[in-house]
């Protein structure tokens, strides 16, 4: 006879019902964070590359083993950064350089939006302004060009020139368009602006040219006009 605490009732389930039963208790968070990851899948997997390796190498001693073991996993850890952790830091790092002196951090997208509200406002000179902004920015994400605080729109127009050399007229016309609204008081147009979208998207459309290293707007190129808003 089976006694059972009092107040319990027992339980004897089939087959079915008690696979049912590990099935739920298997399903439980804590069963499934308990399950190997991708990283502990790849670690494993070099575990068992590098015991295949020395599987046969007899009379090697131990710690010279060990010693080539943790060579190896410490070449592949830094061949994986330098494949797929650089270009990431890299990414972070352009995303997060100010375009002029305010500090302007805002990506493309949200550039180009701002852009397109204030030429629907009828604010040209506004839009001039962002989109000339995106137009600057786009390339600075490709990291063609390099800009610091006090780069100008003059310095941009220049060094975007090297990887562009096909728009340099067109580029240099977008900066002294983007000067003429922020700092003269000009109205602008609507053509101008349309001028100004047409030339960031053929830019953010187009490879570059082929140039030894990404182009510097450079400190004297920023004190050829104002800094930019």
């Amino acid at each position: 006879m089976v006694l059972t605490p009092h107040g319990e009732i027992p339980v004897d389930p089939d087959a079915p019902e008690a696979r049912r039963w590990l099935e739920d208790e298997l399903s439980k968070s804590e069963y499934q964070s308990a399950q190997p990851n991708a990283f502990d899948l790849a670690m494993q997997a070099i575990r068992d590359w590098i015991a295949a390796l020395f599987e046969g190498a007899t009379g090697v001693p131990e710690p010279l083993l060990a010693l080539l073991a943790v060579t190896i996993v410490a070449v592949l850890v830094v061949v994986g950064l330098l494949v797929f952790g650089v270009p990431r830091l890299r990414r972070r790092r352009r995303a997060a350089i100010p375009l002029f002196d305010d500090a302007d951090r805002r990506g493309l997208e949200t550039l180009r939006r701002a852009a397109a509200a204030a030429a629907a406002a009828g604010d040209w000179p506004l839009a001039i302004e962002e989109r000339f902004r995106a137009l600057a920015r786009g390339i600075v994400e490709r990291d063609l060009i390099r800009v610091h605080p006090g780069t100008t729109a003059r310095g941009v127009a220049d060094a975007a020139s090297a990887p562009f050399p096909e728009h340099e007229p067109a580029l240099r016309a977008a900066a002294a368009d983007f000067d003429a609204v922020r700092y003269l008081g000009r109205q602008g147009t609507r053509e101008r602006y349309e001028a100004l979208t047409d030339l960031e998207r053929a830019i953010a459309g187009a490879a570059p040219a082929d140039t030894p290293e990404a182009a510097t707007a450079t400190a004297a190129d920023a004190m050829t006009s104002g800094s930019p808003r």
